[in-house]
């Protein structure tokens, strides 16, 4: 992905703290941005692990939960009609309809490498972490016959080490936002294995 700079670190107004669209309203933003069936499962998918990351490993309450969730299934919310504005676009539109800022900044972190935002919050950490590994452990599902049943974390990390499978997801990326979250990588393969294989 090409460096694409947003030139801010701050997004949102304090003042909106809280304010998180409905579900409905989020799915609905996602049916009429991203056409693209695929894209949309990603999406859901890093949005599902998100929120029982919350849940499970931060202890968070239905509504923080919800506020990762919802970073997660809207993160690439402009990726398919404006590929070069691609995080600036949902950005503002999130911006406009008065969002929390934690969810707004956590969608411009998840690729400091190309947005040029720092995952501050843990939220933040996670989402930089989960996004990669997420389409990396799907396009090792879908060549498997039985697919996520029985896939291994061992199955994800020699796929991993091959550079020539999935060859756009970095793995310079991913080790990074491990570190960056101080996650355990074959912890958290398993994790999303566990929480994204019944998204649909």
């Amino acid at each position: 992905m090409s460096f694409r700079n947003l030139g801010r670190s701050s997004f949102g107004k304090p003042e909106n703290a809280g304010n998180l669209m409905p579900r409905e309203e989020a799915l609905q933003l996602l049916e009429t941005w991203v056409p693209n069936e695929r894209l949309r499962l990603h999406m859901k998918q890093v949005g599902a692990v998100m929120g029982a990351w919350a849940s499970e490993k931060e202890g968070a309450d239905a509504s923080t939960a919800w506020k990762w969730e919802l970073a997660g299934l809207l993160h690439d919310a402009d990726w398919e009609k404006y590929p070069d504005d691609h995080c600036r676009i949902i950005i503002e539109e999130l911006e406009k309809r008065n969002i929390d800022p934690d969810v707004i900044h956590c969608i411009a972190s998840h690729g400091p490498s190309v947005f040029g935002v720092e995952p501050v919050s843990m939220m933040d950490k996670m989402i930089y972490a989960i996004d990669e590994l997420s389409g990396f452990i799907h396009a090792v599902a879908i060549i498997r016959p039985t697919r996520y049943e029985g896939l291994e974390v061992k199955s994800v990390l020699k796929r991993l080490k091959t550079p020539a499978f999935a060859a756009q997801v970095s793995r310079e990326d991913i080790a990074d936002a491990t570190t960056r979250a101080g996650v355990n990588l074959e912890e958290l393969i398993q994790f999303i294995v566990n929480h994204q294989q019944h998204v649909s």
